[in-house]
């Protein structure tokens, strides 16, 4: 019984030590051992067999389920206007008078968005070209052979009992540095010294945070944010917050909370000057957008880091940029972020899952692998609206980011359609009857 004991606290003792020592430490300070790396490429090469086996094994049998496609419904490119005056023209229809024949094509609209709408499918996990090797996302492929069987079973080992233990430790160790260094740096005075102290705590602290264990993530460092600008993002985790600090200090602006996550903020904010909002507060615009432009207008404090879209989207679109972090002024830098779903799904559905549950479902899954790009700093135009530059803004990072520019407002997820999309669609139809009947008067005038 000695000897076993013996054993078990000599394997704990290693296991610290590699935690601690060779994890940790060199995470905290930016070094890598090139571990991650090396395991992100087995993975690459693992997944790749995993890919030409399941292929092979649909042919060999063919009651495999096969991948759905990413849309069902084949869309003609172009608005409603040009789609509706098309219609129009082909029906021949004289002047600009409405016809009950353009009630099909709302109708055809209609069961199309009921079928497969561009919202309600950004706010489910990814839908990927072939299987993970994760049990989360099985259809039953492990069945196929034995060897994929095998290799199925090896990766719930590792990710369960080595991986998932070591990112426990690691959120822990990061956690405990955060609230502990933070809280010593607040005593230090404000002088350039005690800045530089509290960007090396941030860096070190998030770096060792429990992602880091096998997050690959690569920068283009060539446009990241300065000091007194806005810097947005498109939002897909909570992680994205983790993977951005991982490269600089932000000034997080968000609600207060209580419990763990307030010890946290409160902790934060004693070193750094976040923007931390009561719950009463956040419904004021007005005191909230005071707050923002008094902390732009320092050019000493750092940039403020504001996801617009308000909620999180499946890494495959952007969508609709609030107005108000774009209404403050100053000079905004976009940043375009990516995750390769190959590895786990990213995505937070915060409706099916609670912070605790997503945060098990990413420590347990294969890595996150993810791209960020610094945009050039952008300013708003002459002439040009809040809405019009956040819309800019968006299609920047949709564009960079390789994903879909989506109009529609993230709010849809737990909300209705606001009353005003509705009267949107009818103005557009009425612009369709004005301008043909338009057309319809000058083509009148001119045969008599």
């Amino acid at each position: 019984m000695e000897d076993l004991w013996t054993v078990a606290v000599a394997v704990f003792q290693l296991w610290m030590f590699v935690v601690v020592f060779l994890i940790t430490l060199p995470a905290m300070f930016g070094l890598s051992l090139g571990v991650t790396s090396v395991y992100i490429q087995i993975l690459v090469k693992l997944l790749e067999w995993a890919t030409i086996r399941i292929q092979r094994g649909r042919q060999e049998q063919p009651s495999v389920p096969a991948p759905l496609p990413n849309g069902i419904i084949e869309r003609a490119e172009g608005s409603m206007e040009e789609e509706m005056e098309q219609l129009r023209r082909s029906r021949s229809l004289e002047g600009g008078e409405f016809a009950l024949s353009d009630a099909l094509y709302f109708c055809k609209k209609g069961l199309e968005s009921i079928v497969d709408d561009q919202v309600t499918q950004r706010f489910s996990s990814e839908d990927l070209a072939s299987w993970n090797l994760l049990t989360r996302t099985n259809q039953n492929f492990r069945y196929i052979s034995l060897r994929l069987t095998i290799f199925w079973g090896i990766g719930v080992f590792v990710r369960y009992c080595v991986l998932f233990p070591l990112r426990i430790a690691l959120a822990i160790i990061g956690l405990s540095w955060l609230v502990i260094g933070t809280t010593l740096v607040g005593i230090l005075p404000e002088n350039r010294y005690g800045a530089s102290t509290t960007e090396h705590v941030h860096l070190s602290s998030c770096r060792a945070r429990p992602v880091d264990l096998s997050t690959c993530v690569s920068f283009c460092r060539e446009n990241r944010p300065q000091k007194g600008g806005i810097c947005v993002a498109n939002h897909t985790t909570p992680i994205d917050v983790v993977i951005l600090a991982n490269d600089g200090c932000y000034a997080m602006v968000g609600q207060i909370h209580g419990g763990l996550m307030g010890v946290i903020q409160r902790s934060m904010v004693r070193s750094c000057p976040h923007v931390w909002f009561e719950r009463s507060e956040m419904k004021d615009r007005h005191a909230v957008t005071t707050r923002l432009r008094a902390h732009v207008a320092a050019k000493t404090k750092l940039p403020i880091l504001i996801f617009p879209e308000g909620t999180c989207i499946n890494n495959t679109s952007v969508m609709m940029f609030k107005k108000g972090s774009f209404e403050i002024g100053g000079t905004i830098h976009p940043v375009a972020i990516k995750y390769d779903p190959r590895f786990g799904d990213a995505f937070w559905n915060s409706s099916k899952y609670n912070m605790v549950s997503y945060l098990l479902r990413t420590m347990t899954s294969w890595a996150v692998v993810v791209n960020v790009w610094y945009l050039p700093p952008m300013t708003i135009q002459d002439g040009e609206d809040a809405v019009q530059f956040a819309n800019r803004v968006k299609s920047a990072i949709a564009c960079r980011g390789g994903l879909l520019d989506l109009a529609w407002d993230g709010s849809l997820k737990r909300g209705k359609v606001k009353d005003a999309y509705k009267e949107e669609q009818q103005k557009m139809y009425s612009r369709v009857i004005v301008r043909q009947n338009g057309i319809s008067a000058t083509n009148t005038r001119r045969d008599n």
